[in-house]
């Protein structure tokens, strides 16, 4: 049987993944980098994501390198690919 995990997700203390008010600027809600402000300067998320070197080492990048590890796919909700809510009205959003 397959698994399933959640990894590289970041939570606050009062259970919530991203800020109020998802729009265009704002992808991650007002405020909702700041839940993952840990993960950006990581090693792991330099190589990752941004596509290149340097980045912090340490405990932060050990729980990110392990979020990374034996991934096969990422499964990710509607709202991490635009700020449309309800129908989609048309097919002009291509993303962030």
């Amino acid at each position: 049987m397959a698994k399933v995990r959640v990894a590289a997700f970041g939570v606050s203390a009062d259970g919530y993944g991203a800020g109020p008010e998802q729009d265009l600027d704002h992808p991650l809600g007002r405020g909702g980098e700041l839940l993952h402000s840990w993960f950006f300067p990581t090693r792991t998320f330099r190589r990752e994501v941004a596509g290149d070197g340097g980045g912090s080492t340490g405990i932060d990048d050990d729980f990110a390198a392990r979020s990374f590890e034996d991934v096969g796919a990422w499964i990710i909700g509607r709202n991490m690919f635009g700020p449309i809510r309800g129908a989609w009205p048309d097919h002009g959003w291509t993303g962030w």
